[in-house]
Formats: C-alpha cells, structure tokens, sequence
C-alpha cells in the first residue's frame, strides 16, 4: 500500500466497527477504510453469546438496548444483502431467588415499562408455563420481555460489512495496526502491515485489545480484557423459547434457532488477560449449574466449546465519544459483554459523532471523562 488517506479509519472488523462504518457511509462520509488484522467478527462479536435484551435498570441501557432491538427486527431488510441474521426474538426471561433480586426487578420493570418496553413481572408458576422443565426450587418471580431474543453474530457482522462495502468502505481484513501518529495533540496518520494510512480521524473498536490500540495514541483507557467462556450443545428439537438467565446461578441458556443450546456463565475468577483458552473447569462447572436450573439439558452431549475477551470498564459501561486530549481519536469500547447487543444503536451514534453531526442521544454520561470526574454509570445490584 502506497501513501494514502481516509477521511475515518476504523481499527476492528466486530460489530461495532462494521455497523459505524455502514451507518458513516449513509450519512455521506465516502472514504472510509475499516482494518481487521484477522476475519470479520473474528474477535470477541464472534465469541459472544449473542442475547439482545431490553431488561435493564439503568436508564441508558434500556433506551440504547431498545433502539438496537428495533433496529434489529427490521436489519434484514435494511441492509439488502441476502443474508438473514437469524432474529430469533422468543424473549428473555430472567429468574430471582431473593427478595433483593425481587424488588430491584420490580423497579426495573417501572422502569422499562415507562420507556416503551413490554416487560412483566411474573410468579414462578407463570415462569414453567413458558420454561416446563425449568426447577423452580426456591424461584420467588421472574421477569418475561417477548421481545428479547437471540441473533446470529457472523451473519449480521458480515452482513453490515457487505453493505458497508456496497456503500464504498474499503474493509482490509488479516491487517495489523503496528502504530498510530499522533502530531500535536491530533491524529495525523495509522502505521499497519500494508502501509501507512494517512487521516485525521480514528474509531477505536477494538474489543478486548482497545487498551492497547489506544496506547499508540498517547490514550491511557481503563478497560480491560476478562476472558469469558461458552459452550454449545447438539442440536434438538424446539424445546425452549426464550434464553434463561439467573444471576444467581451465574448462568445464561438460549436453543438456537439451529436447535443447538448456547450456555455460559460469569466466573469472577476468570483471567484477566489476553486468554481464549478454554478449561474443562469451566464444562464441569456448567454441568452442575444447568442441571440445578434446567435438569434435562445437562444429559445434552457438548459439540463445542470457546472463549473470548470481555473488554470491560470500571463501571461496566461502554466508553464513547472523542478523547479530549488528541482530537480526531474516538473510542466505541468497553461494553463489558454488552458490545453485540448495542451494536446498531453506538454504531448510528458514533457515525453521527465522527461526521460532525450531533448524535439523536445524549453519550456524554459515556464518556471517558467520567472517570476522571467520578460520575460512573452502574446496573442496580440484584445479587
């Protein structure tokens, strides 16, 4: 690659990259050039568990959540290229076991019922009739939003990346960013293994390597990677609509619309560096965890199972905006897990920041200052 320019680069092919550049494409911004040193969605957008949901108890989340699921449902036919993103929108429900749980859920059904969301609280008897099999053993109530749901990440990553590409953004994929040129407190060009490209403006959408991107501008970021692990069964018959979720079981469960089941849990002893390893600590684990909450699944066989990097931030919140002290380098990181689920919705947002428009929501109480002014944003405690 010979000298060039670009009015935007975006460091990384997940979610968030692709959507941005497809969103910065529509909104007239004809040189963009997005660098993923492996495949689209080859890093944490690929390795999520890739649940949607709006059932939230921090404002911000609900009506970002909410946007992207509304985006979601209609993304096939906006994106015109083909492919399905596999929405299979059958709900989330979400389980509590003490009145703690109970209460704060009952706030954040106020909550998300005031901002336009169907949502329930519902009786354990209430919570078999949409999961039979489920052991409600010690359930006090749940909460049911049918609108929830579960979304191929390759296929809508790669989706977003072809219309992207249909619109003119150049995507160099099995590309590195060796370097970042920085000149006077603004970004002037980006250092990669086919090149320098030369621009003032830089999205870093990086995942669970965004603390490291950011360095080569002179950008220290508080984020960092939390290796998280998932497994998926053999494909059955429909038995179950909605994905599962009990924090106090620490686990998520979602049928595929394959048939396949997807289950993770958060382990707080999880490593926290750059490890997608899998452990057989983390299968018999699960193992005992599925069969105290969905007792049949646990005699399903194990087809596969992997890791992948949580780019998490102090208060497990996304970071967006421009960094204050190098104009021209943006951040779209630290979802915190939450990165696929918000993909539509940050990704509009961030190409309505970096054109010099002004985003359709408020994401300065996102933005990486707070952590300097202590205003951090945080989910009620349940557990």
């Amino acid at each position: 690659m010979s000298k060039n320019t670009a009015e935007v680069v975006i460091i990384g092919g997940g979610i968030s990259g692709c959507a941005t550049a497809y969103y910065l494409a529509k909104l007239g911004v004809t040189n963009i050039v997005v660098i993923e040193k492996d495949y689209l969605a080859s890093g944490s957008t690929g390795r999520c568990g890739a649940g949607v949901r709006q059932q939230w108890g921090l404002k911000m989340n609900v009506l970002l959540a909410r946007e992207s699921i509304t985006t979601y449902e209609n993304l096939n036919e906006e994106l015109d290229t083909g492919m399905d993103i596999e929405f299979k929108q059958e709900g989330y429900l979400m389980l509590a076991y003490n009145d703690k749980t109970v209460e704060q859920y009952r706030k954040n059904v106020a909550l998300q019922k005031s901002l336009g969301v169907e949502v329930d609280l519902i009786t354990p008897q209430e919570a078999k009739e949409i999961v039979p099999y489920l052991n409600t053993e010690g359930l006090l109530a749940a909460t049911f939003c049918p609108t929830d749901g579960h979304i191929n990440p390759f296929v809508t990553t790669n989706s977003y990346g072809e219309a992207a590409r249909r619109l003119g953004v150049k995507i160099l994929t099995y590309t590195e960013v060796t370097g970042i040129q920085v000149e006077k407190g603004k970004v002037v060009a980006v250092d990669t293994t086919r090149g320098k490209i030369y621009t003032n403006k830089i999205l870093n959408a990086t995942g669970g390597y965004s603390r490291e991107v950011a360095a080569m501008a002179g950008v220290e970021l508080p984020t960092y990677p939390e290796r998280h692990q998932i497994l998926v069964t053999e494909a059955v018959a429909p038995v179950q609509g909605p994905m599962v979720i009990s924090l106090q079981h620490g686990i998520y469960c979602q049928q595929t619309p394959h048939g396949s089941f997807i289950m993770g849990f958060g382990d707080p002893k999880e490593l926290k560096e750059h490890v997608i390893s899998s452990t057989w600590h983390f299968m018999e684990e699960m193992a005992h965890r599925i069969l105290q909450l969905l007792p049949p699944l646990a005699e399903l066989r194990v087809v596969r199972q992997w890791a992948g990097l949580y780019n998490m931030s102090p208060d497990a919140q996304p970071i967006l905006g421009e960094v204050p002290q190098v104009h021209g380098f943006y951040n779209s990181v630290g979802y915190s897990g939450h990165g696929f689920m918000l993909g539509p919705v940050t990704g509009r947002l961030m190409a309505e920041l970096i054109s010099g428009r002004q985003p359709h929501m408020d994401i300065a109480p996102l933005s990486l200052a707070r952590f300097e002014t202590g205003e951090l944003l945080r989910e009620p405690s349940v557990v």
